[in-house]
């Protein structure tokens, strides 16, 4: 008796279609948990933006006036103030600080920086220590031109803040403009004057 090959195979076949029928359904369900598993997952978590707090609103503004107040009688000795977006501007004028062409600080400039350390010692502020130069060339031994010098002074008065008069180091940064930000026309000796200065800035 002879048997056929495809009455042999024809339940195995009956068998895979109701197996692949089952895994489909399996799969449906799992997906289906997947999605609302996925949707209270994302219900319970808030939105990002509500987790970032708010920038707080800077209070140093709050102590312009007072900061102001203290320093004023400081003008009565040729220090320049004014305030400008980047904050509050201490200038201070080479015959204040310094002998012409040098970076030391003379004897006569220490109570005047005393009295803005007492100032700057009250306040959290970060500090720029700004030094400019007049556009005449310099010539010296030591400074090969006006970039040189007028970053030395800064970092003279940056010294001397420091070590002699308790300010926090940290708070301090130096920079150098050379001739670059002239404040008074450089074709008269009082103008040139007025364009060698250090600025003391205090960031808002």
């Amino acid at each position: 008796m002879r048997v056929s090959r495809s009455s042999v195979q024809a339940p195995a076949r009956g068998r895979d279609r109701w197996t692949t029928s089952y895994a489909d359904f399996v799969t449906i369900l799992l997906v289906l948990f997947v999605a609302i598993a996925a949707q209270g997952l994302q219900s319970a978590v808030p939105p990002l933006a509500v987790a970032i707090p708010a920038k707080a609103a800077p209070i140093e503004a709050k102590q312009q006036p007072a900061i102001l107040t203290a320093l004023t009688p400081l003008e009565e000795k040729g220090v320049r103030l004014k305030v400008e977006a980047q904050g509050i501007v201490i200038s201070l004028e080479q015959k204040i600080l310094f002998d012409s062409g040098t970076d030391r600080i003379s004897e006569s400039a220490r109570p005047v920086v005393s009295e803005i350390a007492d100032v700057l010692r009250g306040i959290p502020n970060k500090v720029n220590l700004v030094g400019h130069a007049d556009a005449r060339p310099i010539h010296s031994k030591r400074f090969r031109d006006n970039w040189e010098l007028s970053v030395a002074r800064s970092l003279r008065l940056r010294e001397l803040l420091s070590r002699e008069f308790g300010i926090d180091e940290g708070r301090l940064s130096v920079a150098s403009f050379g001739a670059t930000s002239p404040v008074a026309p450089e074709d008269t000796e009082e103008g040139r004057a007025t364009n060698r200065r250090v600025e003391i800035v205090i960031v808002e």
